[in-house]
């Protein structure tokens, strides 16, 4: 999976003007982010966040690199995961 920065601020054309791509685009310019965390921040569909993307790319306004994280959707709750575990165990254990 990808991750996409900004390496330039775009002139958005008419078909992006609303403010979901704006958002996207202010996001992008401050870090790396994947077409799902895109979508998922911007409301838009992925097709829509797709087409967004390949014409930032086409203008040769983006960086992109290799995914770090995980692909599972919840990786940032695992911590609350091993927590929950630890919980219910040391309340069965004290029975």
């Amino acid at each position: 999976m990808k991750e996409y920065r900004l390496s330039a601020w775009p002139e958005l054309s008419p078909p992006f003007h609303r403010t979901a791509y704006r958002r996207m685009a202010n996001d992008m310019s401050q870090r790396y982010m994947t077409v799902a965390q895109l979508a998922d921040m911007s409301g838009l569909k992925r097709m829509e966040v797709k087409a967004f993307v390949e014409m930032l790319e086409a203008k040769g306004l983006l960086r992109e690199r290799e995914c770090m994280t995980p692909d599972a959707q919840f990786w940032s709750l695992r911590p609350l995961g091993g927590w929950l575990r630890r919980a219910i165990s040391t309340s069965h254990s004290s029975r």
